[in-house]
């Protein structure tokens, strides 16, 4: 960290809004039940009649709700999974944080998360990884987004206090850190996880410094 920097203080945010106890959408429904099949057949070989089975409704209702078939299905599922991710992560940034320690804990976690959370993880185990990177590869972008819309106050908090390149931007980062994540997730070493975040510190999080 500079030199006479101010540690920057989490960005104030609106109170959590409790669960609604208003029945689940059709989208959501058939979201549910696509994880809920992925996890128990494989990304391979579940079908669309077998997420609508799951979900208690008609193979024509799923196809009103994602025309796109099992393809918008996969992304529905990567999409929500990394937005539930998202929340835990921001939830535990401590009040005052360290962006350059943030950045490796962050990147640690969201790999522990790619390979342990048993429902994500079953859209990258081999026989579903090609199912996945297809279905995913032309909304890349979204994924970043939503990160990035996670991230940004905390990431212009950071930067405004000196403690990042001035010239860096938010989407741009969040893109570097992800096809880090990917590359840790999906090609690991095997070596400690010490040893992991040794490696952010010394190559990954120089880069983001000023």
């Amino acid at each position: 960290m500079p030199s006479g920097a101010a540690t920057p203080s989490v960005p104030s945010s609106p109170s959590a809004v409790p669960p609604s106890s208003a029945p689940r959408s059709s989208a959501e429904r058939i979201v549910d039940a696509a994880e809920e099949c992925f996890a128990r057949f494989g990304v391979a070989k579940t079908t669309v009649e077998d997420v609508a089975n799951a979900a208690g409704m008609s193979r024509a209702t799923l196809y009103r709700n994602f025309s796109g078939g099992r393809d918008e299905l996969i992304l529905a599922v990567f999409l929500r999974d990394i937005g539930r991710f998202l929340d835990e992560l921001v939830a535990n940034v401590p009040e005052e944080f360290d962006p350059a320690e943030s950045v490796v804990a962050g990147v640690l976690d969201a790999v522990r998360f790619v390979q342990g959370e048993p429902k994500f993880a079953a859209l990258f185990v081999p026989e579903a990884v090609g199912h996945t990177h297809k279905a995913v590869a032309h909304s890349s972008q979204r994924a970043v987004d939503l990160c990035a819309e996670r991230v940004e106050p905390y990431f212009l908090a950071a930067r405004d206090a000196g403690l990042l390149r001035a010239e860096l931007e938010v989407n741009g980062t969040v893109e570097f850190l992800f096809r880090i994540i990917s590359s840790l997730s999906l090609a690991p070493l095997e070596r400690p996880e010490a040893e992991t975040a040794k490696f952010l510190r010394t190559y990954v999080v120089p880069a983001l410094l000023p």
